[in-house]
Formats: structure tokens, C-alpha cells, sequence
């Protein structure tokens, strides 16, 4: 079994420079990592304003309807990520790790872009939402092949303490929580209500365009990742083929651990629009807790990878997941019963606790069920599929259920259900860790 699920016996010795290396790769995998999470971040956050904006014809208030509009936007632009995840994955294995990684922060930085600018309908009219989809979609295939090859960036530069390295992608996930909900209560707390929708709800959109230049100046000076240069002579004709066909077990199974993790993001990044629309609490609400949740994820994320060396990522992610199952119920119910901002707080607090403790160990885990000659392809797939079929869609399947059902306990019971898919996965990804 690979060391970055499972304990190390004896650690190899580590040369200063492999260690230098190591930290070099966590921040240029990092930087790119954040900006496609603070864009989908921010945009989730903003749900309310950009329905309004952008869905909601001029002159009429913004309604479920166009709420729905919103997050539906959002969720298509998650099925054009497992393209995003062939295509840029499939580079990665055949190109490099460093190639792919340039070309996904080039289009993430077009896609951020096109957000910041987009005219409004009160501008062009219906054009507007066609503007946001496209933004969103080049979004959305950059995306798809991110995860995949950062991850793979992070662990085979890692010389040890894979689970550790690989954690840092979930750590800089907190970092874009902390700061996009940050972004969030500034602006609605110190804009009025016309500012805010005039011009501030743009104001994070720019800042995220010039992560962009940062993080592609960092891309382009690093080397290639050690076990990429040693696997060429081993290298595949189609990966793509390969991870499709002959690794289909493997992707399906990492697809469903994925669950899980993307749920917790996307069931944080709801509860702004929760708390507004469905708890009638201020506009700030939501994100006075999505900060607490992004700095215990930032701050935890790292200390649950060191776990995983130690004990096994499958181990500890299960503990997670079970976890979740036992307070997810007992935490809407207190929620819907005290709907304040401080319990709404101490709910994000604990989920973003859960997320750190499930999310934490994932990429080692990945990067060990997939070879190096597939490794991008295969958990560029595996990610992509999970994130859309549990995450991407999760606002809006979240938003349509309070809305049908009439309750207020809805968020929970999908996430139970999507808590039993991952479970049953992380007992299939054991066995296929043990062959």
C-alpha cells in the first residue's frame, strides 16, 4: 500500500533541496488553486445579486425563479468540467504536469475576467445570462483539469509525508472560503444596497484577475514533477483510453470519495443564500460563519494530512464521514430552531471542521489509487465527476428541494444520502489500495 495512505515504517532521508522543492510546488500549485476556487466561491456567495443582475428581468425583484436561474448557470458550467478533465488531464500525463498547469491558470484567468466585466441585463438585455454562462464554462474546463494535475504536481514533488503535501490543496480551498467570505461581509456590510449591486459585487471578481499573473509567473519557473521525468520511458499512447477503459473501477470508486468532500464546500458556500432566503437573516450572516469555516479548513487541513501519514487516509476520512452522518441532522435542527447569526456561525464552524477532517486526506488517497503514467487523467476524472454529479450541482439541487419540500431540514438529508455513496466508496477504494 502506498506510504500516503498508510503509516511510514521508516522514513527515507530527505535532502534540503527535495524539501525546497517540495515547498516551491505547494505554492505554485496553491496559487492557481485559489483562483479557481475563489472565483466559484465568490459567485455562490453572490448568489442573491447575481440573480438579480443578471436573471431577473429589469424591473422585477429577484425571485426563486431566478435563483434557480443562478445556480442552474452554475451547475452547467460543471458539466463541461469532465471535458475540461479529459483534455487537460490527458496533457498532463502526456505533456507534463507543468504544461497543464499553465494552460488551466491561462484560461481560469480569461474566465475571471469575463465575470468582472460582464454587462448586466439592464445593459444587453437577455445577452447578459449568455455572457455569465460562458465565463462560467471556460471556468468550469479549466477547472477540470486543475485538481488533477496540482495534486499530481504536489505529490510527486513530495519526497515524503504525501498525505501532508497533498493537504495543502484543501488548505488553500480554506484560504478561498476565508477570503471570498470575507470579500462578502465587507462589501455587504459597508456598501449600501445600490453600491453593492452597482459596482461592489465586482470588486472580488478583479481582485481575482490579478491572482492570475501571479500564479502563472510561479507556474512557468518551476521544473518538472521527479516521477513524471523517471516514468517517461513508460508513458501510455492514449492515458485517456487507458483510465477510461482499463481503470474504470478505479475512477468510479474515486468519484464516489469524492462526494463527500465537494458537498461540504458547496453545502458552506449555500448557507449565504440560506440564511438570506430561506432563515431571513441579514445579508452578512452567512459570512461571518464561511470565515470561520475557511480559517479552521486553512489552519486544519495540514494537521489532518499529518494524520493520514500516520494512521491512513482511508481511516481517517471514514471517521470523518461518519462523523457528518451523527451531527448533520442534530445541527439544521438546532439551526431551524434558533435561527440567529451566532448559531449559524457555530454550524459553518462545525462543518468546516468536518469538511478539513474528510477533505484533508483526498489527494494523497487519489494520487494512490492512479499509476503515474494515468495519474493526472485519472484524478482529473474521477474529481471532475464527483464535483459535478455532488457538488456542482448541490446548490441547486439544495435551493429546488427547501423549495418543494417546504422544509428547512432539506440541506441535511442530502447530505446523508451523498455521506452513504462515499462511504461505500472509501470501502471499495481499501480494497483497491490492498491489491
Amino acid at each position: 500500500m502506498s506510504s500516503s495512505t498508510s503509516p511510514v515504517a521508516s522514513p527515507r532521508p530527505v535532502s534540503p533541496e527535495q524539501r525546497a522543492q517540495a515547498r516551491r510546488a505547494v505554492v505554485a500549485s496553491s496559487v492557481g488553486n485559489a483562483l479557481e476556487w475563489f472565483d466559484i466561491i465568490v459567485y455562490s456567495s453572490f448568489a442573491v445579486v447575481i440573480s438579480s443582475l443578471f436573471f431577473t428581468p429589469e424591473g422585477e425583484d429577484a425571485s426563486i425563479s431566478g435563483l434557480l436561474l443562478t445556480f442552474g448557470t452554475f451547475a452547467l458550467s460543471y458539466l463541461i468540467r469532465p471535458v475540461g478533465a479529459m483534455v487537460l488531464g490527458s496533457l498532463g500525463d502526456r505533456r507534463g504536469r507543468k504544461t497543464a498547469l499553465t494552460v488551466t491558470i491561462l484560461i481560469m484567468m480569461i474566465g475571471t475576467l469575463i465575470m468582472a466585466v460582464a454587462p448586466t441585463t439592464a445593459t444587453i438585455g437577455a445577452l447578459a445570462p449568455v455572457v455569465i454562462l460562458l465565463s462560467r464554462l471556460l471556468q468550469g474546463f479549466s477547472a477540470g483539469g486543475e485538481f488533477g494535475n496540482a495534486t499530481a504536481f504536489l505529490i510527486e514533488n513530495a519526497p515524503d509525508r504525501k498525505a501532508f503535501y497533498g493537504s495543502w490543496q484543501v488548505a488553500t480551498q480554506g484560504a478561498a472560503i476565508l477570503l471570498a467570505s470575507t470579500f462578502g461581509f465587507a462589501l455587504n456590510t459597508l456598501l449600501s444596497e445600490d453600491d453593492l449591486y452597482s459596482w461592489g459585487w465586482r470588486v472580488p471578481f478583479f481582485f481575482g484577475v490579478l491572482i492570475g499573473p501571479v500564479g502563472l509567473y510561479i507556474r512557468r519557473r518551476m521544473t518538472e514533477t521527479p516521477e513524471f521525468e523517471a516514468g517517461r520511458s513508460t508513458r501510455v499512447k492514449s492515458p485517456l483510453r487507458e483510465t477510461l477503459v482499463h481503470a474504470a473501477p478505479h475512477w468510479l470508486t474515486a468519484a464516489g470519495v469524492v462526494g463527500l468532500a465537494s458537498l461540504s464546500v458547496y453545502l458552506i458556500l449555500f448557507m449565504p443564500t440560506y440564511a438570506i432566503t430561506n432563515l431571513g437573516l441579514p445579508g452578512y450572516a452567512g459570512f461571518v460563519g464561511g470565515i470561520v469555516a475557511g480559517a479552521v479548513t486553512l489552519v486544519g487541513a495540514p494537521f489532518v494530512g499529518r494524520l493520514a501519514d500516520r494512521v491512513g487516509a482511508v481511516k481517517v476520512m471514514t471517521v470523518a464521514a461518519v462523523a457528518g452522518v451523527v451531527a448533520i441532522v442534530p445541527l439544521f435542527a438546532l439551526l431551524v430552531a434558533q435561527p440567529t447569526v451566532a448559531v449559524l456561525t457555530v454550524v459553518q464552524t462545525v462543518l468546516g471542521a468536518l469538511m478539513a477532517l474528510y477533505f484533508g486526506p483526498l489527494p494523497a488517497l487519489l494520487s494512490a489509487i492512479f499509476p503515474t503514467r494515468i495519474r493526472t487523467t485519472g484524478m482529473s476524472i474521477s474529481y471532475s465527476v464527483g464535483v459535478t454529479v455532488f457538488g456542482g450541482f448541490a446548490p441547486l439541487i439544495l435551493a429546488w428541494l427547501l423549495d418543494v419540500t417546504g422544509t428547512l431540514m432539506a440541506p441535511s438529508y442530502y447530505y446523508l444520502a451523498v455521506a452513504a455513496v462515499s462511504l461505500v466508496s472509501l470501502v471499495f477504494a481499501r480494497r483497491l489500495l490492498a491489491r
